[in-house]
């Protein structure tokens, strides 16, 4: 660690000493220089800003501009003068990478004509739907309100605005005529209904539905007529049908009127001594009978003052003179029946009564008179006086009169009495309330019977039915609650049956009779109301019955609380110091929820103890968390480590030197450092992975900077390889051509002036070179004819390498390296053979003295290029 920042310090000050001393020190001709440029610069850019103000009005020359342009400010000029939307989109492509302001201009006029483009097609859309619906014969207020939110969204043009106001004009026409209309078959059809009850006569209630007929055939053939509910129809119908039964039934008694009358008339013309009264009441009762009405009343009392009128029928003499001619015949006469004596007490009494009943009549007391009037006629007395009799005559007729006037008063009470019960039903009164209201008057309605004698049927036939209608939801009511207290009984009986059965099982699964015994005492406590005479029967039963279960149950929960007083005292022994006290707290831990799940105690106790052990357990945990803070700040003393490690590492600089040195200073400062790092301990969790993360970075980078070193001296080999390689391809040409006009010393001259190769490429190339050099001379026509030999077995050998180094061979070799490819794959795919390495093959290649055209040398130092710079 000591050593990295003793190399990396000075080399540090070294080099922001030549950053500061560059920025100081400018010469002046670079300062003149750069002066000029810069009025060379706004020179252009006043030219360019004066010819992007000239294109306004030719958006293809303004585009031809931007492009072309290269000043930011003289671009936005130019772009506020194109509109087009294809114009916007090629100077949106053009300058999206270029020139983020004319981007930014372009794609706000692009969006805004695209938004543009597409409310109008909505309000289009919105304007043939509106067309559409004025066509439909079916127009629906929820399609046109539909039509409205759709268009409130719109921002439509004035033309477009102007045409869906037209069309929505057109529509809302439509919609009124369509409330007018449905508006008229109402009123026709309430018009029909009520022509049955106006008392019009026939020929007024045949006019009025001849009006109605001609009304309705003119809906009919209305535009609208598809819009009218279809059950309008039907109570037109079903009206008219029932006015043209009301006008039959006037023509009928209007029929009858006409004969009675036709009759009483021809009657009446009569001489009245002519008329016979037999034969007119014959005749009379023998025509159809009227209902009752005034006018029937009439023709009735004129009837009876034509039989007035009539002459009365006289006796004949003939045989009253006969019957005094004629011997008497004796009559036999009903023998008179004889009262029985009635006693003076009873005559006492009658009279006692009948004063009390003119003292009650006095009084005002109706009901007490009544009673004693049935006493006076069901008690017998004798042959009264004329003045008694007129005395009781006259107490009866103050009584009829009294009755009279109360029944009359009571008439009158009992209407009020039944419009309270038919009011009752809106009241919407409580059910006990109505119950109350609708008992007071039957009971008010009874007091009246008393009072003032009984009502009539009718009367009471309304006075019940709206009692009736008044009680019925109370009625419901109580009845649902009668039959909710029974199905309250039945519950709590199958509830005490259910708890006997548990309580007879004798089951150890205590959890389960724990939860049934709290689920039975919960389920009773939901019950509703039971009648009064049965609850407390029940509660008994239900009572001995959950004692029989609960008793094993408390004698089992006694036993568990002690099992939990137990765990409470051993985590009470536990050394927070040993390592293994967690996990046997954990056990304990385990082992109460064990007992927990399989019997929980009330719920009192089983909190009181719960909190008792928790504490237990908390105070471990206090104290073990004593002792890991010492752990933590351990930890963190690791963490800062690392960290200085990650810091060195990070302001790292490599010395200057040749590459194998700076190479070498990489390698030992990983090295140090990872060792360095493996020799720290753990650091905090939460730091953990960041801290990881920062030092693989540090080493990534100082890696990097060794890679670059790599690489750099890969290439400078690549490039002697091929400057080498060229040379003995140049020497084994020249051979071949027969050109040996430069000596072995001026060959190797030029060899000792390229830069040395690694051992690989230099053992190979050097002993190929050397024997070209030798053949210098005599012996190179017998190298040359090496040459040429080995030239195909090169060919092939550059073939292979193309292959496994995945470099195209062109087209012409295309066959060829297909069949080559196939051998490749089959020798990989043999077993024992280690594959040869790309650069071994290389070196292999390179050794081959052969023959090299222009083609092969190309695609050798492609090769090259992509293989001898990875060479280590």
């Amino acid at each position: 660690m000591m050593v990295v920042l003793i190399h990396a310090k000075p080399v540090m000050f070294e080099f922001l000493f030549k950053r500061s001393a560059s920025k100081t020190a400018v010469p002046d001709p670079v300062v003149a220089e750069q002066a000029a440029a810069s009025a060379q610069s706004a020179s252009r850019r006043a030219e360019q800003v004066a010819r992007a103000h000239a294109v306004a009005g030719d958006e293809a020359a303004a585009f031809e501009f931007i492009v072309s342009s290269e000043f930011a400010d003289a671009r936005l000029i130019a772009a506020e003068h194109v509109h087009a939307l294809p114009l916007l989109e090629k100077v949106h492509h053009a300058m999206r990478n270029t020139d983020r302001r004319v981007a930014k201009l372009v794609q706000g006029r692009i969006d805004l004509i695209r938004h543009q483009a597409a409310e109008t097609q909505r309000a289009q859309s919105s304007i043939a739907t509106a067309e559409r619906l004025l066509s439909d014969d079916k127009l629906s207020p929820n399609q046109v309100a539909e039509l409205d939110r759709q268009w409130q969204v719109i921002k439509a043009t004035p033309e477009l605005a102007t045409a869906f106001a037209a069309a929505r004009a057109a529509l809302a026409a439509r919609l009124e005529a369509q409330v007018v209309l449905q508006r008229a078959v109402i009123d026709a059809v309430g018009a029909a209904r009520a022509l049955a009850s106006n008392g019009q006569s026939a020929g007024e209630l045949a006019q009025a539905l001849a009006r109605l007929d001609a009304e309705h055939a003119q809906h009919a053939q209305s535009p609208e007529r598809g819009s009218l509910p279809k059950h309008l129809e039907s109570d037109f119908t079903q009206a008219r049908e029932q006015a043209q039964s009301a006008l039959q039934a006037l023509q009928q008694h209007q029929a009858v009127f006409d004969a009675r009358q036709a009759a009483l008339a021809e009657w009446q013309a009569q001489d009245a001594a002519t008329l016979d009264a037999d034969t007119l009441k014959r005749t009379w009762q023998a025509l159809p009978r009227l209902p009752e009405s005034p006018l029937s009343d009439s023709l009735q009392q004129q009837f009876a003052a034509l039989l007035a009128s009539a002459p009365a029928p006289v006796q004949s003499a003939a045989p009253e003179a006969a019957a005094a001619h004629a011997e008497p015949v004796p009559v036999l006469r009903k023998p008179r029946q004889e009262h029985a004596p009635v006693s003076k007490e009873a005559t006492e009494q009658f009279f006692k009564v009948l004063d009390a009943m003119e003292a009650a009549l006095q009084d005002g007391l109706l009901h007490v008179a009544s009673e004693h009037d049935k006493t006076l006629r069901d008690s017998k007395h004798g042959r009264l006086t004329p003045a008694q009799a007129d005395r009781l005559a006259h107490v009866r007729g103050e009584f009829k009169r009294l009755a009279d006037w109360a029944r009359w008063g009571g008439n009158v009470s009992r209407e009020e009495l039944v419009k309270a019960g038919e009011e009752l039903p809106a009241q919407e009164l409580p059910m006990a309330e109505l119950a109350k209201k609708v008992g007071s008057l039957r009971e008010r309605w009874k007091s009246l019977d008393t009072l003032s004698g009984p009502a009539p049927k009718s009367l009471w036939e309304r006075f019940d039915a709206a009692c009736s209608v008044a009680y019925a939801p109370a009625a419901q009511h109580f009845k649902q609650l009668a039959e909710e207290r029974h199905g309250n009984a039945a519950k709590a009986q199958e509830l005490i049956a259910e708890t006997a059965a548990l309580a007879a099982e004798e089951s150890t699964d205590w959890k389960h009779v724990a939860s049934s015994s709290q689920r039975l005492r919960q389920a009773w406590t939901r019950l509703g109301t039971i009648d009064r005479k049965e609850k407390k029967r029940l509660d008994a039963e239900f009572g001995a019955a959950l004692d029989a279960l609960s008793k094993p149950l408390d004698t089992q929960r006694q036993i568990e609380t002690a099992r939990r007083e137990q765990l409470i005292v051993e985590v009470g022994l536990l050394k927070p110091s040993e390592r293994n006290t967690v996990d046997m707290l954990k056990a304990l831990q385990d082992k109460w929820q064990e007992l927990a799940k399989a019997l929980p105690l009330e719920r009192r106790a089983e909190q009181a103890l719960w909190q008792r052990f928790r504490a237990a357990c908390d105070d471990i945990f206090a104290r073990r968390k004593e002792t890991a803070h010492a752990a933590d700040h351990e930890r963190r003393e690791h963490l800062h480590a690392r960290e200085a490690l990650c810091a060195a590492l990070e302001t790292a600089v490599v010395p200057e030197g040749d590459d194998k040195t700076r190479t070498s200073f990489i390698n030992h400062l990983l090295r140090d450092t990872r060792a360095a790092w493996n020799a720290t301990g753990p650091v905090p969790r939460a730091s953990e992975a960041k801290i990881e993360q920062r030092y693989q970075a540090a080493v990534a980078g100082v890696q990097a900077q060794a890679d670059a070193i790599a690489e750099r001296a890969g290439a400078a080999q690549a490039n002697a390889l091929r400057d080498k390689l060229r040379l003995v391809q140049s020497l084994e040409a020249a051979l071949a051509e027969g050109d040996a006009s430069a000596d072995a010393v001026t060959w190797s001259e030029r060899w000792s002036a390229l830069p040395p190769l690694d051992v690989q490429y230099e053992r190979s190339l050097q002993q190929r070179f050397a024997v070209a050099q030798a053949a210098l001379g005599e012996g190179a026509a017998a190298y040359v004819q090496q040459l040429q030999g080995n030239q195909a077995r090169l060919l092939e050998e550059v073939l292979r390498l193309e292959i496994v180094a995945g470099v195209d061979s062109g087209a012409e070799f295309a066959r060829d390296r297909l069949k080559m490819q196939v051998e490749v794959l089959q020798s990989s795919l043999k077993s024992g053979q280690k594959p040869l390495t790309q650069v071994s093959q290389l070196m292999q290649l390179c050794a081959i003295a052969a023959a090299t055209d222009a083609r092969t040398a190309s695609r050798i130092e492609t090769l090259l290029r992509r293989i001898g710079g990875h060479a280590k």
